[in-house]
């Protein structure tokens, strides 16, 4: 009788360790916002026309860099409304594509990226480049999206995680476009 009391003590316990994160995820918000800034010292001209070429974050995005042997596939023409690069990576990497849906000439490139592995969904990314001076140039890279139930959890996590991919590759791109 004394064992059985304790078994199920620990099963209530382990039950409610269970149940905290899950009622709390229901709490969380689903839609996750992400944005960060990086001055570039380049003609605004030439870091939207590098930015536009989905091609070219195989040189700066952390994220591409993650397996140089994954396998890409492209549709279309990069730098234009409809270009699909899609990749078929490590585990690191997953698998997906990243679709151009808005090329606003000079100003900004709205992509949609949907993701196949290591988990199905779809992020909009966003690039939008401002003249501060004649050779300077803000770049903005923000990504939005939704984490479904119970995944939203991680959401203040995953947000740190991607600023700090966004930190990285706005550096490396920095590198390349100062030369």
């Amino acid at each position: 009788m004394y064992s059985n009391h304790i078994t199920m003590t620990l099963l209530l316990i382990i039950i409610i360790i269970v149940a905290i994160p899950l009622v709390i995820a229901l709490f969380v918000p689903k839609e996750y916002s992400v944005e960060r800034v990086m001055v570039i010292n380049a003609p605004k001209h030439d870091v939207f026309n590098y930015l536009k070429h989905i091609k070219n974050q195989d040189y700066y995005s952390k994220w591409v860099m993650t397996d140089p042997n994954m396998k890409k596939t492209f549709t279309g023409t990069d730098g234009t409304v409809g270009f699909i690069y899609a990749w078929d990576g490590n585990k690191k990497a997953g698998a997906g594509e990243q679709e151009i849906t808005g090329v606003f000439d000079g100003e900004h490139i709205t992509t949609e990226i949907r993701f196949i592995r290591p988990f199905a969904s779809t992020a909009h990314i966003y690039q939008t480049t401002e003249a501060l001076t004649e050779h300077s140039t803000k770049v903005i890279w923000g990504m939005t999206g939704k984490s479904p139930y119970p995944i939203n959890l991680m959401g203040a996590a995953m947000k740190g995680i991607l600023g700090k991919d966004l930190d990285i590759s706005l550096n490396n791109l920095k590198h390349i476009l100062e030369g």
